[in-house]
């Protein structure tokens, strides 16, 4: 007999004794663990909270008639006010002087009529 085969013959045989080693500790709980993560069962897991279908109902019933209502508020004076919702403190300020000097202006021509 050759080396060579005599050498891959102790390999299979020693791949089947590794096979069997391990089968017979995945039986035994209390055999050698592999490093490595947890075993699914004993991991702690996240639970989350879930939602059942008539609930998650209610709610969206619920956040669409919070919408409707919303939406269906008439605005106070809507068309008639310029006045954007929001302004920075420097567009406040030119819209004031902007303002005066028309009022300023009106004063003018009233004298000068």
């Amino acid at each position: 007999m050759d080396f060579n085969e005599i050498l891959t013959e102790l390999h299979a045989e020693r791949a089947r004794i590794d096979r069997a080693i391990a089968a017979i500790e995945g039986l035994n709980s209390a055999g050698r663990r592999s490093a490595g993560r947890p075993p699914r069962s004993t991991a702690t897991r996240r639970k989350r909270g879930r939602m059942s279908v008539a609930a998650r109902r209610k709610l969206s019933r619920l956040l669409k008639q919070r919408w409707a209502k919303g939406k269906m508020k008439p605005r106070a004076n809507a068309k008639t006010s310029s006045k954007p919702l929001h302004m920075s403190q420097a567009a406040r300020i030119a819209a004031a002087q902007r303002a005066r000097w028309a009022k300023v202006r009106a004063q003018r021509q009233t004298k000068s009529v």
